[in-house]
C-alpha cells in the first residue's frame, strides 16, 4: 500500500505549466543509472511505482508522485585503512625507508580506486508528492538532509524551484508542553502514549518515554521544574497516528487498524487501479492533516 512512513512537508510555488506530462519530461533527461566502476554514489529519477515501469512520475486527483533513487558505494574505513597499512609496511619493508603522510595520502586515493569496482553498492529511495494546487512538496523521509537533496535534484530538473518549510505562530514545543499540562487540544485530536521531554537549558537532558500515561503525576512533575515536550505521538481523527516533533515533521506515520480495514475493503482489484486509489486517498489524507496540524499551531504567520 502507499503509505508515506515519515513526512517533511514545504510550502512551494508550482512553475508556470506544472503538468504530469512536463514533469516526466523533466525527469526523464536525469533517470537514474547505477554507479560506474570508480564512482562513490550516482542517483537519478526512477519510477515512484513499480507496477508503472515507464512513468517516472504516477498521479492521481492531481497529486504527482516521484522517486529519487540513490545507489552508493560500501567501502568500510577499516578495510581502507587496512589495506593501506599493508601497502605502507610492504613499501617501508622493500625500500628501507619511512613513508610520510603526503605520499600516504597519495596512497589511499589508490587504495580506494582498487577497491572501488569490487565493493558492494546499496540503493535508497526519497519519495516525494507534488501537491499543486494546495501548494505543498512531501517528502518521506525524516531527515532534512534528505529532503533537502530530493529538492536540490528537483530545482536542476525544473530549472527553478521555490519551497520554504511552514513556519506557525506559536512555538510547537511550548504547545505540546501545554497539552501534557492539561490544556485542551484541537478537536479531533488525542494523545498517545509516547513523548520525549527535555531541559531547555541543558540539551543534554532528555526523557523518553514510551508506553506510559502521558498526563501521569510524574511527567507533570518534569514539566513542571521547566523541562519541554520536542516530540509527541498523536492520534488525528481516529484515523492516523504519527509522532510529531518540534520542527513539524511527522513521524512513524500509520494507519488506525480500522480504518486501515476499511480502505482494504474498498481496493480494487486491478494493481494499477489500486496504486492510482491509494496515492488519490494519501494525498486526500494529507491534504486535510497539514493545514490542522499548522492550525493547532496558531497557524501560519500572516504574510
Amino acid at each position: 500500500m502507499l503509505w508515506f512512513r515519515n513526512l517533511i512537508f514545504y510550502r512551494f510555488e508550482p512553475p508556470a505549466g506544472l503538468t504530469q506530462e512536463h514533469l516526466q519530461q523533466a525527469l526523464a533527461e536525469h533517470p537514474f543509472t547505477p554507479c560506474g566502476s570508480q564512482e562513490m554514489n550516482r542517483s537519478g529519477w526512477s519510477q515512484p511505482v513499480k507496477e508503472a515501469e515507464e512513468m517516472l512520475v504516477f498521479s492521481s486527483n492531481g497529486f504527482l508522485l516521484i522517486n529519487l533513487l540513490q545507489e552508493e558505494r560500501i567501502l568500510p574505513a577499516s578495510v581502507v585503512r587496512e589495506q593501506l597499512d599493508e601497502k605502507v609496511a610492504l613499501i617501508e619493508t622493500e625500500q628501507a625507508r619511512k613513508v610520510y603522510r603526503k605520499e600516504k595520502l597519495q596512497l589511499k586515493d589508490d587504495v580506494i580506486m582498487d577497491l572501488l569496482p569490487r565493493s558492494f553498492t546499496r540503493r535508497r529511495r526519497i519519495e516525494a508528492i507534488l501537491m499543486p494546487q494546495q501548494g505543498w512538496i512531501l517528502i518521506n523521509t525524516s531527515s532534512h538532509k534528505q529532503a533537502e537533496e530530493l529538492l536540490n535534484q528537483l530545482r536542476q530538473v525544473l530549472g527553478s524551484l521555490t519551497v520554504k518549510l511552514p513556519q506557525t505562530q506559536l512555538s510547537a514545543d511550548k504547545v505540546m508542553t501545554a497539552w501534557l499540562q492539561g490544556e485542551g487540544m484541537p478537536q479531533g485530536w488525542a494523545l498517545e502514549d509516547e513523548c520525549e521531554l527535555r531541559d531547555p537549558m541543558n540539551e543534554g537532558s532528555k526523557i523518553s518515554v514510551k508506553g506510559q500515561d502521558l498526563l501521569c503525576d510524574e511527567i507533570s512533575a518534569h514539566l513542571e521544574a521547566g523541562m519541554q515536550v520536542k516530540r509527541l505521538a498523536l492520534e488525528w481523527q481516529q484515523q492516523v497516528r504519527f509522532v510529531l516533533h518540534e520542527d513539524l515533521s511527522l513521524h512513524r506515520l500509520r494507519l488506525s487498524d480500522e480504518y486501515r480495514e476499511q480502505l482494504d475493503a474498498e481496493m480494487p482489484e486491478d494493481i494499477l487501479a489500486a496504486r492510482d486509489t491509494e496515492l488519490a486517498r494519501m494525498g486526500l489524507e494529507f491534504a486535510r492533516l497539514l493545514p490542522e496540524v499548522l492550525h493547532a499551531f496558531g497557524g501560519e504567520p500572516q504574510a
